[in-house]
């Protein structure tokens, strides 16, 4: 059987910068299991479609992503990005003692990999 995810490369990559803005391409890649060519091109195209603002900061990059924007996927045109990234990312930490007795806390984005 293939091996697919509920994710694309770029929502995984969102999901990286969101839970670290200062993430290197190398980091993004090792992270999605792709190139840093790849990378590259997933964050140029979140850039291009306005899901992420570039920002130098000395020799590195910072990004900002812009959460009030909408999903492209037709399907849920109402959710916006920043409703995405709380519920993969959370906008504050999960706490173990928060969670119920019978549910188990959410992975990190950095257990968001391939396959």
């Amino acid at each position: 059987m293939a091996d697919w995810g509920f994710l694309t490369n770029h929502g995984r990559a969102l999901l990286c910068i969101a839970h670290d803005p200062g993430v290197r391409l190398r980091d993004i890649a090792d992270l999605l299991g792709i190139t840093e060519r790849s990378a590259y091109a997933i964050v140029n195209d979140l850039a291009a479609a306005g899901y992420v603002v570039k920002e130098r900061e000395g020799r590195r990059n910072r990004y900002v992503v812009q959460t009030h924007l909408p999903l492209r996927d037709a399907t849920v045109r109402e959710t916006t990005v920043g409703e995405l990234v709380d519920l993969f990312v959370g906008a504050t930490p999960l706490r173990v003692d928060a969670v119920p007795a019978n549910r188990t806390p959410r992975a990190p984005v950095t257990a968001i990999t391939a396959g």
